[in-house]
C-alpha cells in the first residue's frame, strides 16, 4: 500500500524475526526477536548466524546448527520455504560467558526471491515454546498442574519430535536414491564424441521436483568424412522407468545412425526396436545428420517439435518437411520421410524437447513462436552463452515442469 512504513511494520511485528543473507549473515532483526533472545541490534547485526548463536559445548546431544543450518541450505537449494519441527536450542545468557540456558523453538525459514528468481535474502522466524516443552519434560514443580491447553500443546510437541525424526530418515533416503539416480543418468547421458565439438552446447533438466532422471535425451555422433550427428528424444513419463526406457533408445538410435548413416533408415530401426521394449511407444524423436563439406542437414523426424535453423542474420527455418507419426504408432511399418536444408558457415541447429516450449492453457504454437523469437535476437552469441540465454528468458533456468533436453551447434 501506498504510504506505508513497512520498516516500522517489520520492527513492530510480535512474532522473533530475523533476515540473513546468502551467506548466512544476520542483516536485520525485529524487537520481538531481541526480546527473546535478549540481545541487542549492536549484538546480531552483521554476525554469522551460528557465531551470534553457538550450540552449547557442555549438550553432548546439542543439534541446533546442524538442523537449522540443514534447514537454510534446504531453502536456498529450493527457493521453497521450509518450517522446521521444535528444536532444542539453547542460547547463551549475556554478560556470562559460557552459560547458555534451556530454550525451545519453533522455526521457519522463508526466502526473499529476487527477480531473477535466485534467493536474496532468508527471513527465520522463531516462536519460543520452552515453557511448553518444559512443562512436558517435567522441568515444573511436580505440584503444579498442567492445564487443558498446556497438556495439548505438550502432545503436539511429542508428536512434532516424532515426525521430525521421521523426515530427517526420508531426507536421508531420499538423498541416496536421488545419488543413484543422478549417477544413472549421467552414465546413461554419456556422449563421447561430444568432446570433440567444442561449438555443440548441450543442456539437460529435469522437471521440477523429480530425481533429476526424466524420458528425455540428446546424443551427439561423429561419422565418416566429418560428418556427425544430432539427436534429441522423449520418452513419454518420468523418473527412473522413463529414464531406463531412454537408455535403451538412446543408444539403439546411436548405433543405428552410425550403422545405416541415414536419419530415416535409423528411425525405422529405432521404431521397430520399440515395439519390444515396455513403455517405448509413442517416444518421439528427431536426428539430423550435419554434412561440413556439402554444407548440407539430412534429417527424420518422428513425431517431435521440428529443429530450428537459426542464420547469421537472426532469420529462423523450422526444418518441418520430415515429421512423421512417433514411435509404434503405426501399426505396420512404413518407410519414414526424410528431408534436406542448406546451411551457411555460421548458423545454427537448434534441437529441443516439447518442455522446452509447451505450457499449461497455451497453444505449442505460442510457446514455439516465443522459442523462434529469443534465437533470433541471440544469434551472435556462442552456442553456450545460447543456451542459457534461451533457458533464461524462457523462464526454465532452474527446469519447468516437463523435461527439457537442448542441443544449439554452430555450424
Amino acid at each position: 500500500m501506498a504510504g506505508m512504513d513497512y520498516a516500522a511494520l517489520f520492527a513492530a511485528t510480535p512474532s522473533p524475526y530475523l533476515v540473513l543473507g546468502t551467506d548466512l549473515v544476520i542483516v536485520e532483526v525485529n524487537q520481538a526477536y531481541l526480546d527473546a533472545t535478549g540481545r541487542t541490534r549492536e549484538d546480531l547485526i552483521g554476525k554469522y548466524v551460528f557465531d551470534a548463536f553457538p550450540d552449547n559445548p557442555d549438550d553432548p546431544e546439542a543439534d541446533g546448527v546442524r538442523n537449522l543450518s540443514a534447514s537454510l541450505h534446504r531453502v536456498l537449494t529450493t527457493g521453497e520455504p521450509d518450517p522446521m519441527a521444535l528444536q532444542k536450542y539453547d542460547i547463551p545468557i549475556m554478560g556470562r560467558p559460557g552459560v547458555f540456558e534451556e530454550r525451545w523453538w519453533s522455526p521457519v525459514n522463508t526466502p526473499i526471491l529476487a527477480t531473477d528468481g535466485s534467493v536474496e535474502w532468508i527471513i527465520h522466524r522463531v516462536e519460543d515454546v520452552t515453557a511448553f516443552v518444559q512443562a512436558r519434560t517435567g522441568a515444573r514443580p511436580p505440584t503444579e498442574q498442567l492445564t487443558e491447553r498446556e497438556a495439548l500443546e505438550a502432545e503436539l510437541y511429542a508428536r512434532a519430535r516424532e515426525l521430525q525424526r521421521l523426515n530427517e530418515e526420508l531426507r536421508q533416503a531420499h538423498a541416496r536414491e536421488r545419488q543413484v539416480a543422478v549417477t544413472l543418468q549421467e552414465g546413461m547421458l554419456q556422449s563421447p564424441d561430444l568432446a570433440r565439438h567444442q561449438n555443440v552446447a548441450v543442456r539437460y533438466l529435469p522437471a521440477a521436483g523429480s530425481l533429476n532422471v526424466c524420458g528425455d535425451w540428446y546424443d551427439v555422433a561423429d561419422l565418416t568424412d566429418g560428418r556427425f550427428s544430432l539427436a534429441v528424444g522423449d520418452v513419454v513419463g518420468h523418473g527412473l522407468e522413463a529414464a531406463a526406457v531412454m537408455g535403451m533408445l538412446r543408444s539403439a538410435l546411436s548405433a543405428a545412425i552410425r550403422a545405416l548413416e541415414r536419419p530415416a533408415q535409423a528411425l525405422e530401426v529405432l521404431g521397430l526396436y520399440a515395439r519390444s521394449v515396455d513403455g517405448a511407444l509413442n517416444t518421439t524423436a528427431v536426428k539430423a545428420l550435419v554434412d561440413p563439406t556439402s554444407c548440407l542437414i539430412i534429417y527424420s523426424n518422428a513425431g517431435h517439435p521440428p529443429p530450428i535453423l537459426l542464420h547469421a542474420d537472426g532469420a529462423c527455418e523450422l526444418l518441418d518437411q520430415a515429421t512423421d507419426p512417433p514411435l509404434g504408432v503405426r501399426p505396420l511399418h512404413v518407410p519414414r520421410p526424410q528431408a534436406t536444408a542448406i546451411y551457411s558457415t555460421g548458423d545454427t541447429l537448434v534441437l529441443y524437447t516439447d518442455g522446452l516450449i509447451e505450457r499449461r492453457d497455451e497453444d505449442i504454437d505460442t510457446g514455439l513462436a516465443r522459442l523462434v523469437n529469443t534465437l533470433s535476437q541471440s544469434s551472435q552469441l556462442t552456442p553456450e552463452h545460447m543456451a542459457d540465454t534461451v533457458l533464461a528468458r524462457l523462464g526454465l533456468a532452474g527446469g519447468g515442469r516437463d523435461d527439457i533436453a537442448l542441443i544449439i551447434a554452430r555450424l
